[in-house]
């Protein structure tokens, strides 16, 4: 027998309820276009925002179309639309979602509206949500999205009563929503909330010390005490001001599986790679081995280097997988020819490219929470990690330095070795990837 999953609600906060209810007659902001509501991770704010835009829905309109948008439609279905289904249904409402269409049906009485999900992940997103009218929209992480997007998926709202539902972790002060939206929300008559974790009543104090614990720098900052900061000066604090805290002078004994990853420089900058050995259970990660060379050679040689870096990698551990700078095509078809010639039992694929800030922001986790390891020989990546720096001339975006004066190709290898396993280092960590 097929057992009905059943959401179980706990107390809403003050700030929950006003999300839930700003929009209902008796509110005194009700006549507002739209509502934000940015601040600190796991503070509630999506469980609330989702609810309440599709409730808002069902009450004031009949047979409408309204669009649902995450950054991306497979983590809007995983972070926002699974628990939504669950809370409507237990409030009596009936969903029914039609996949291929990205479409879900909600019904309540003689009452059905239309949800679209759409995913705002590049400026080509704009294409996809053209020529549909719609009488509200709900964008989760909004920051995250590209500007063409939400400008585009907020022009289609042209019913009468159309609002707009906004949620957000802050980032740089210099970024588009908060210069053009949170700066100028009384001339866009839209209600803005503030939250931080002590608005979500579900959390415990050992679960909200646990998430202050995780975070260090610009990342506490934003996703903490929810500011609006900017990414400057140096990007590994913690490792810059005690590196031996990190450093291993003896591998340790319950090391279960190795990645690599591997970075092709050019215009000055290095060829890099890194051997990660990952302990039992996700538990931490050791960088065990690297690789670094700077001169410029021909194809041909890097190939053969490279190819004996990684037999040497598999003689401390069993990697099945070298994550290669994707950009190089000819290098990694290469190495891939000589790896099997040479019958070395890795795979040689393409990096796994996510955001910039998500993979810095997973090794400053670590870091943080004691599970973040470096063998004393890799004095390449370590000076890499103690020298990182954010470049302080691009205020929109957080970028690293990348002048020559730092080794960030390091840091890429790095990158490109976690990010394959980045989901579990993250689970074990007991953090929920999304924020």
């Amino acid at each position: 027998m097929k057992i009905k999953a059943v959401f179980k609600f706990k107390p809403f906060s003050r700030k929950q309820r006003k999300v839930l209810n700003w929009w209902c007659r008796s509110s005194p902001v009700r006549d507002c276009n739209g509502i934000i509501a940015d601040g600190a991770i796991r503070s509630g704010k999506s469980v609330a925002m989702s609810l309440g835009f599709v409730v808002w829905a069902m009450s004031e309109f009949e047979a409408c179309n309204f669009a649902m948008c995450g950054k991306t439609i497979g983590s809007f279905r995983r972070n926002v639309l699974f628990w939504l289904k669950l809370m409507l249904r237990s409030r009596g409402y009936s969903v029914s979602e039609q996949r291929t269409e990205n479409l879900v049906v909600v019904r309540r009485g003689n009452i059905e509206n239309y949800f679209y999900v759409f995913g705002g992940k590049d400026e080509r997103s704009q294409d996809l949500i053209q020529g549909i009218t719609l009488a509200g929209v709900f964008f989760d992480e909004v920051a995250l999205m590209p500007e063409s997007f939400v400008n585009q998926a907020t022009g289609r709202c042209s019913v009468d009563g159309s609002k707009f539902w906004f949620n957000c972790n802050p980032g740089s002060p210099a970024h588009w929503f908060k210069t053009g939206w949170i700066d100028k929300r009384a001339d866009k008559r839209l209600l803005y909330l503030h939250f931080t974790m002590d608005d979500n009543l579900s959390l415990s104090e050992a679960v909200k010390e646990r998430y202050r614990s995780t975070y260090t720098g610009v990342f506490f900052k934003r996703y903490i005490l929810g500011e609006w900061k900017s990414a400057d000066g140096v990007i590994y604090r913690q490792f810059a001001d005690d590196p031996e805290r990190f450093i291993l002078d003896e591998v340790p004994a319950d090391i279960f599986i190795g990645t690599m990853g591997l970075d092709f420089g050019g215009n000055g900058s290095a060829h890099a790679g890194c051997l990660v050995g990952i302990t039992r259970g996700y538990r931490s990660i050791v960088i065990l081995d690297e690789y670094y060379r700077k001169e410029v050679i021909d194809p041909g040689t890097l190939t053969g280097d490279v190819c004996g870096f990684v037999q040497r990698s598999q003689a401390q551990v069993r990697a099945t997988s070298i994550w290669c700078d994707s950009a190089e095509t000819t290098l990694i078809k290469g190495i891939r020819t000589e790896v099997f010639a040479r019958h070395i039992p890795v795979e040689v694929r393409n990096a796994r490219k996510g955001e910039i800030i998500d993979r810095i922001r997973l090794c400053d986790m670590l870091m943080s929470q004691g599970r973040f390891f470096i063998m004393r020989r890799c004095r390449h990546t370590i000076a890499a990690l103690s020298e990182a720096v954010w470049d302080s001339k691009s205020p929109t975006r957080d970028r690293r330095l990348d002048d020559g004066s730092t080794n960030i190709d390091s840091l890429d290898a790095l990158e490109y070795a976690l990010e394959p396993h980045a989901n579990r280092l993250i689970e074990f960590g007991g953090i929920h990837e999304r924020k």
